[in-house]
């Protein structure tokens, strides 16, 4: 289909979309904060020190779409930062919680902005503030009318750890006439494995443009690296709601909706041979914790929330339902029944050493899964449910090497748990194989560094 009329729909479409989404978009402004911030600066509008931050050497503009994403780019950022220390960096994000962990866990030097609304007008707008030397875009999302304007001004556009589960690539191909104008304008695709390579190749990227370089969200480099302060702050906050330090803990990492509830009942059950067990959640959407806390609530539980609604941290707590109450330095209650809610961004990582053994959310519930190789790198055994289809390669390459646990359905897990539980060591070798078999993807941030600042033969784009 030729390239104009892709777009020619695509433009049609595209306003009545956000038209239906703003209301949407309104709430969670008004709910995460930072609302009039992050409309100016989607619609090309920044304030002056941000304008005099892109300078004019050409930055560098990088964008993620959320967390997990903005991870990635971190180490990507740390990586191009170590081979060309002067270059100015720019980092755009899709989602507020996306901006707000760029902002505050990256480097002081990085320039970071919430992403345009993919307008024609708008990206032109931002380009030309910009002025990027290229644009590396971060696993997956390809906005058309960013990439045509950045192609028509001669500048490269690369995408990199490029993802793509088999969902996704079903869902594409469906649409194959109408993507594939759009992915045949990247100047090069770098992959996490080689099986990626065909599925961008079917979706029109020229298989000279994509290069096999193992995945950034695993190499360990960075994520080996802990913030022993954040840690000791959770040890402190988790003493401080009552847990011994003896506790043996359960951690249970990017949870979605019911995953709560249902950890913490098999946790219950396995407390009765285990008195010491202790379970903390941590949401994958932070902002659902008061929500959780009443869903654990109701099923029985004494939920206690790290961040309290009003967005602060208390020094201490004993229940959500008695936090209004809690003075500082009161001594907190024991509860057998307590489970500790972190429903905060940015302290995942830390959490996991932390934990005992790790339970990975969005597999039991939910479809799609989430990234069990991080504990795993800090040496904790994981337990993942039957979905975790956004992870399908790197989850066989473990459960080959016998490095993680995979779950045929929920009424597993407390066998499972209770198994490591009962054999700690057999726990922490499964976890060593586990952190063996991930091994080929060290180094992947440096090559991924050196694969943004190689230089591309410019694809022929129309206009």
């Amino acid at each position: 289909m030729p390239r104009s009329f892709v777009y020619l729909i695509y433009n049609l479409l595209l306003p009545a979309v956000l038209l239906l989404g703003l209301p949407s978009f309104v709430f969670k402004g008004i709910r995460r904060g930072g609302l009039a911030r992050n409309f100016r600066q989607r619609l090309g509008f920044f304030r002056h020190e941000t304008l005099a931050r892109f300078g004019d050497s050409k930055p560098i503009w990088i964008h993620a779409v959320s967390v997990g994403e903005v991870f990635v780019a971190l180490k990507i950022v740390e990586a191009l930062r170590t081979t060309e220390p002067g270059r100015r960096l720019v980092l755009s994000t899709t989602t507020t919680t996306g901006f707000a962990v760029a902002s505050e866990t990256g480097p002081s030097e990085l320039t970071v902005i919430h992403n345009p609304v993919d307008l024609p007008f708008v990206t032109s707008r931002v380009i030309r503030l910009v002025d990027p030397a290229q644009l590396i875009l971060v696993e997956a999302e390809i906005w058309p009318n960013l990439v045509r304007n950045l192609k028509r001004r001669g500048v490269p556009v690369k995408l990199v750890n490029a993802r793509l589960s088999p969902r996704s690539e079903n869902r594409y191909l469906k649409f194959l006439p109408l993507v594939e104008p759009v992915f045949s304008m990247l100047d090069a695709v770098a992959v996490p494995f080689e099986i990626d390579r065909d599925r961008w190749a079917g979706l029109g990227v020229p298989r000279d443009r994509i290069a096999v370089l193992g995945s950034v969200k695993f190499d360990s480099g960075r994520a080996s690296e802990t913030a022993d302060g954040q840690i000791a702050e959770l040890r402190e906050w988790l003493a401080e709601t009552g847990l011994p330090s003896d506790s043996r803990i359960v951690l249970a990492g990017s949870t979605h909706e019911g995953e709560e509830t249902l950890v913490a009942r098999v946790c219950g059950e396995l407390r009765e041979e285990f008195p010491s067990l202790a379970l903390v959640v941590v949401p994958r959407h932070a902002e659902r914790g008061a929500a959780i806390a009443d869903q654990l609530r109701a099923a029985g539980f004494d939920p206690v929330l790290r961040k309290a609604p009003g967005g602060v941290v208390p020094h201490r707590v004993e229940s959500t339902a008695r936090q209004g109450s809690v003075h500082e330095g009161s001594a907190p209650s024991a509860s057998v029944n307590r489970v500790r809610i972190a429903n905060t961004t940015g302290e995942l990582r830390s959490w996991f050493h932390l934990a005992e053994v790790v339970v990975i959310g969005k597999s039991f519930r939910a479809e799609g899964g989430q990234n069990p190789v991080e504990p795993i790198l800090a040496g904790k055994p994981v337990v993942v449910g039957p979905n975790m289809q956004n992870f399908a390669e790197v989850v066989g390459d473990l459960k080959r090497a016998e490095g993680i646990r995979q779950l045929g359905d929920e009424t597993e897990l407390a066998d499972a748990l209770g198994e490591l539980l009962r054999q700690p060591d057999a726990g922490l070798e499964m976890a060593r194989r586990g952190a063996e078999i991930m091994a080929r993807h060290e180094g992947a941030a440096e090559r991924t560094a050196d694969f943004v600042l190689a230089e591309t033969s410019e694809p022929e784009v129309s206009r």
